[in-house]
Parts: structure tokens; sequence; C-alpha cells
């Protein structure tokens, strides 16, 4: 008798491959999740496709998507859910490459002391700058914002004046973000869905959102930069006619 090759797995092995009991296995296949095995005398035998399927699942729990909204996804996508995963992933993925950092609640007021009033934290918190965590510490999504808040302190900036910064910057920011998003929806998105999300076209939609990120990262940069020296020409200019006795000339 031939012997059976080593891709063919019994239900055991299979859940041992994929890192899961029988129990879920089963459950799995029972909510359609997961073809049926080739049935041989009284023996289930499970391929490679039947592996790869429960890491998707796996991959697909991980994301976020419960199971019916992974039975869903399977059933709308027949043989192409891998450029779909990689699209969540370009979705839900951080923006910024920034690592959250973790303090004691504590160590924000022995940096700030009387600075850091109950009104101004509430601030911090409703910005989205500061996290409170339930074990009395907090989380600083952005680091670098918070060294950009230190050096402002550094140069007699009061903390008063740093949060109104942080509150112009947080407004103005979602409206770059929101005219991003609304960019890609009108389209990329949309033309895609009202052409029936084929799936060769997944990739292409992964990628523009993928470009589309440090494109408006680039723009942020390129834009502020134009401002910022009208800004500070502007003020010069307001400040030596004060300095002058002059009226300043309109801009």
């Amino acid at each position: 008798m031939a012997a059976e090759p080593e891709d063919e797995l019994t239900i055991d092995e299979l859940a041992q491959a994929v890192g899961m009991t029988v129990r879920n296995v089963r459950a799995h296949q029972s909510r359609g999740l997961l073809p049926p095995p080739e049935i041989r005398g009284r023996t289930g035998f499970y391929g490679p496709e039947h592996v790869s399927r429960l890491e998707l699942v796996k991959d697909l729990q991980a994301e976020g998507f419960n199971l019916e909204a992974i039975r869903r996804i399977l059933e709308a996508t027949p043989g192409g859910v891998s450029p779909l995963l990689q699209f969540t992933r370009a979705v839900v993925q951080p923006f910024s490459d920034e690592e959250p950092e973790i303090r004691e609640a504590t160590a924000l007021g022995e940096r700030w002391g009387d600075q850091l009033t109950p009104e101004l934290t509430e601030k911090l918190v409703k910005q989205g700058f500061v996290r409170p965590l339930a074990d009395g510490r907090v989380e600083l999504p952005s680091p670098r914002l918070n060294r950009v808040a230190t050096e402002l302190a550094e140069l007699g900036v009061p903390l008063t004046a740093v949060v109104e910064v942080g509150a112009i910057l947080r407004k103005e920011s979602e409206a770059i973000a929101k005219a991003y998003v609304k960019v890609f929806l009108e389209h990329v998105w949309r033309p895609f869905h009202e052409a029936g999300e084929p799936a060769e076209r997944w990739p292409e939609v992964r990628e523009a959102l993928e470009r589309i990120r440090p494109l408006a990262a680039e723009s942020v940069v390129g834009a502020f930069g134009v401002a910022m020296t009208e800004a500070v020409e502007r003020a010069l200019e307001r400040e030596l006619a004060r300095i002058g006795g002059e009226k300043p000339r309109k801009r």
C-alpha cells in the first residue's frame, strides 16, 4: 500500500499544525469557515489549503474581525482573501512609526509642577495627547510631541501656551486628515467598490492607501514650511514697525 502524502493531515494533526484545539477546528468548520475534509473510510483528511484557511481566520481575528464577519468575507472573496487582509493591515497600522510611552502619572506632575492643573490635564486628555490607564499610569501616544513641549518649556513657554498650541495642532490636523480620507474614498475606494471590488484590483487599492499616507505627511511639512516663513516675515515686519513707530504694512 502506498504511503499517504505528508501534506494529508487528520483533524488532530491539523489542529496541532495551526496551534488550535480540535474543538475550535470543528467549530470553524460548522460555521462554514473551513471546507470539509476528504473522507476516506471513516477518517477525514485535510491538506495545505485547510492550514492556509485556518491561518487566515486567525489573522483576520487578530485584526479585530469576529467570526461572522470573517465568514462573510470568505464568502465574498472566494480564493482571493489575501489581498483583502493586506489592505486591512494597511488601514489599521499606525500612521506614525512612533512607539507610545508609558509613564507614571506622578512623573508628569513632577515635570510640570503647579502648571499642570486639573483643567490643563483634562484638555490634554481631550486632545488625545495623554491617555490615562487603569493602573495609575498614563500613555503618551506621541513622545515626539512630548519632547517638543519639554523644549518649549526650556525656552520659557508656559504649559498653558503649549496646550493652546496643541489644541490648534489637533484641530488643524483633524481637518487635514479628513481631507485626505475624503480624497481616498472619493477617488480610489468608491470607484473600486462601484466596479464590484474585483479581486485583481485589491493590490492597487492597497498601494494607493500606502502611498497616500506618506504623501499626506510630506504635504503637511511642505505647506507648514511656506506658512511658517510667511508668518515669521509678517510678525517681524510688525515688530520692526512698532519699534520704529511706523504703521505696519498689510499683507
